[in-house]
């Protein structure tokens, strides 16, 4: 069975369309420089409008993807409903499974309008999820093997999606930019809340410092990992350049890694922790932050679904859809 990415490739080959954005026509072309004058004065672009096949098709992955990792990202911290501390931790972390969970939905919401040109739908995307063809990520792929791991996810995780997807708050696709306005205000309570697991544990004994520790040098090369290539030289493949193009975001991969920098290293420096590579330093000269590149050979691994906790992540959430069936179907003969 052809994956939906592979039915966009032939959609826009079937279009005769050449080039990136599939124009054919003097039709085309003139509808295409009225859109680019839209988004270069600011207009939003709506779900029923033109827009050019490449744009279209990088907002499905894009939307996608973040829609998959906030269902997926729900997993790690899943794992620790039933092992926090005190009562008020579960229920702290189980409001948070259900906020990014229906974060996903909304996301994925949002996708399927995209998706109206090839007939699919968020359920195609989910199957796309199964078979691999739609990534996830990297960092919920990993291993939650203490308390202190799930307040670095809320922590650093949660507060590394802030800082792009507050880039994206006036992305050009309006439908996209609205649903972040809701999605960032709650990611925000989320950081606050991994930073209070954390700030509690560096008050606490030498063994509960120590796992903070343990837990950010485990944690730290996915954390450089999660913002994505320099460039696509490092990995093959990157769509920075593209969603720059189009006003979908406004800063690359590396800039937002270097944000991070900027925010976080004085906080994890200010709590006594160690910065778990030894050639980090700010470069006064260039005026940012060099380091150590993370493995990038890693990285494309984890994307591919072989990272520590893929499959068992995977396992899970294609049992959880199928245990389900029967409530789509029957909202979907309720909706007929």
């Amino acid at each position: 069975m052809k994956s939906l990415y592979e039915k966009m490739r032939k959609h826009t080959l079937n279009r005769g369309g050449y080039g990136m954005t599939g124009l054919n026509t003097i039709s085309d072309e003139n509808q295409l420089a009225n859109f680019m004058q839209r988004i270069e004065a600011g207009e939003k672009i709506e779900a029923d409008d033109w827009m050019p096949e490449d744009y279209r098709q990088t907002l499905i992955k894009l939307i996608s993807m973040h829609g998959m990792s906030e269902i997926m990202g729900a997993l790690p911290e899943k794992e620790w409903v039933p092992k926090a501390p005190s009562l008020y931790r579960k229920l702290g972390i189980m409001a948070k499974v259900q906020d990014e969970m229906g974060h996903g939905q909304l996301l994925l919401r949002v996708t399927e309008d995209l998706l109206e040109p090839y007939g699919k739908n968020r359920g195609d995307l989910m199957q796309d999820l199964f078979n691999g063809d739609l990534k996830f990520h990297n960092v919920f792929h990993m291993e939650t093997k203490t308390w202190a791991d799930a307040g670095i996810i809320g922590w650093l995780v949660d507060g590394a999606a802030i800082i792009t997807q507050t880039n994206m708050l006036k992305a050009s696709y309006g439908p996209y930019a609205r649903a972040l306005q809701r999605i960032c205000a709650e990611e925000v309570f989320h950081a606050q809340h991994g930073e209070s697991i954390i700030m509690a544990l560096t008050e606490g004994t030498d063994q509960q410092k120590a796992m903070i520790q343990e837990s950010l040098n485990r944690w730290w090369e996915a954390l450089l990992m999660f913002f994505g290539p320099a460039s696509k030289e490092t990995t093959g493949s990157s769509k920075q350049d593209l969603t720059i193009r189009y006003k979908i975001r406004t800063k690359t991969n590396e800039e937002f890694r270097q944000l991070f920098f900027d925010k976080y290293i004085p906080r994890i420096l200010s709590l006594g922790l160690t910065i778990p590579d030894p050639t980090m330093h700010y470069d006064k000269q260039n005026q940012m932050w060099s380091y150590k590149q993370p493995d990038w050979n890693e990285f494309k691994k984890i994307i591919k679904n072989q990272g520590p906790r893929s499959d068992a992540r995977l396992n899970l959430r294609r049992q959880s859809y199928e245990y389900n069936s029967w409530v789509r179907d029957a909202l979907s003969h309720s909706v007929r």
